[in-house]
């Protein structure tokens, strides 16, 4: 079935037409009146203020300064409000009720569209996997023994997830290079980026329950953008043994703009050979048998291309499709100790690296841990972030009909580190 066109007769190659529809929360004259709003082309719909016009019961969560409540509501209503939004900005009989809260997006201000919960960071890049594991350990095997079994992640820093724009203050913290004969402490000097699919959560669970894959899109609410700053510096000499710490957990930047799974359909594509296969909690009981569980309906990988750019110039171009696990996989090994999911949960997939230099998605892997710089269009070189540069991660998947399905970008630009 084809997508119906927007009486707002948008270009048919636009990132936000209707087959997108992305969530956020905005505010306009008043900064604190923020509320629930939905991109459509190059404007914001005040998605309360218009479902009030018919009484529709979603109104009432869109009229909230996060999107927590219309989180809370679960699939159905998610399926319904996508449902009424396609068609009171498709049918012209509603263009005279709904066009007086559609508002240009250059009029507002993005704020951060969940309250976040509880945040886990993964790591379900192979490609990014090996390479850290090599510039780490480098005379030890790449990948730990663990990691084609589970999904390896660590519980983050909800508090210090930004909204794309905000600035990021360059960290703190103690270093330890290989030939230094002690610690010492000061701002870091090996400040990264990683170029990440967020996934937010809904339909919270009670402790001691678990999700199991098949239920899993019972809580993936949608996909933003993300980009999980790290001090390589700081995390290579806390992470052992207990893993990353504060040079992860000062900052990390969330796509103003949440864009429903829904809107993936198209995009959803088969994961990897998963070798060895995974034990039967992380398979699908829709899969077709061993070394075959991403052909299931719910176990996929997503075909979603991003670009990352320094100060305007192109240093990458990750493409999602190629990670290993699935995020079906994912949100059920979160779960399957009878952890609960909380509205506004965030997990994240970790850095998205391809096998090619121009797909790694940090630049960890970019320069080899700084060994080869990069050379931006200005001439300039980096081995890792400088303050005062800014760094855009966006992005796009497959829609229906050869559409294109925004998913905006995630924005920050370093600033020093704080006396």
């Amino acid at each position: 079935m084809s997508t119906p066109k927007s009486w707002l007769d948008l270009p048919a190659d636009h990132p936000f037409g209707l087959a997108t529809l992305p969530y956020g929360v905005f505010s306009s004259d008043d900064p604190d009146l923020r509320r629930v709003g939905v991109r459509i082309g190059d404007f914001v719909l005040d998605a309360g203020a218009a479902a009030e016009l018919v009484g529709m019961e979603s109104g009432i969560c869109w009229a909230q300064p996060s999107l927590n409540p219309f989180l809370s509501l679960g699939r159905p209503a998610w399926a319904a409000a996508r449902t009424w939004l396609t068609d009171v900005l498709s049918n012209p009989a509603h263009r005279d009720g709904i066009e007086p809260h559609l508002i240009p997006l250059m009029e507002v201000t993005m704020h951060l569209p969940i309250g976040v919960a509880d945040y886990v960071d993964f790591y379900a890049s192979e490609s990014h996997a090996t390479n850290i594991g090599k510039i780490f350990r480098p005379d030890g095997e790449a990948l730990t023994p663990n990691w084609k079994h589970l999904p390896i992640g660590y519980h983050g820093r909800s508090g210090t997830v930004v909204v794309s724009g905000t600035n990021i203050i360059r960290p703190m913290g103690q270093r330890k290079a290989p030939a230094d004969p002690a610690p010492t402490y000061g701002p870091s000097v090996k400040l990264d980026i990683e170029a990440e699919l967020a996934f937010i959560v809904g339909d919270s669970t009670e402790l001691g329950s678990r999700v199991d894959v098949d239920e899993a899109a019972d809580h993936l609410f949608g996909v933003a953008l993300f980009n999980d700053w790290s001090a390589r510096d700081i995390q290579a000499w806390e992470y052992v043994p207990l893993g990353p710490f504060l040079g992860k957990s000062f900052g990390s930047s969330l796509g103003a703009w949440v864009v429903p799974m829904e809107a993936l359909a198209v995009a959803k594509v088969p994961l990897p050979q998963q070798d060895p296969e995974p034990l039967p909690y992380l398979l699908s009981s829709y899969s077709s048998g061993a070394g075959e569980s991403g052909s299931g309906a719910s176990i996929f990988g997503l075909d979603v291309r991003l670009e990352v750019r320094i100060n305007g110039t192109l240093v990458s171009s990750p493409t999602y499709a190629g990670m290993y696990w699935s995020p079906a996989q994912m949100l059920a090994h979160m779960t399957v100790n009878g952890a609960s999911l909380r509205n506004g949960d965030l997990f994240a997939s970790g850095t998205i690296s391809g096998s090619e230099k121009h797909t790694f998605g940090s630049l960890m892997e970019l320069t080899w841990n700084g060994q080869e710089p990069l050379t931006l269009d200005d001439g300039s070189t980096r081995t890792f972030l400088q303050d005062g540069d800014t760094v855009r991660v966006s992005g796009w998947a497959p829609g229906p009909d050869g559409a294109r399905i925004g998913l905006g970008e995630v924005v920050g630009t370093i600033t020093p580190a704080s006396a």
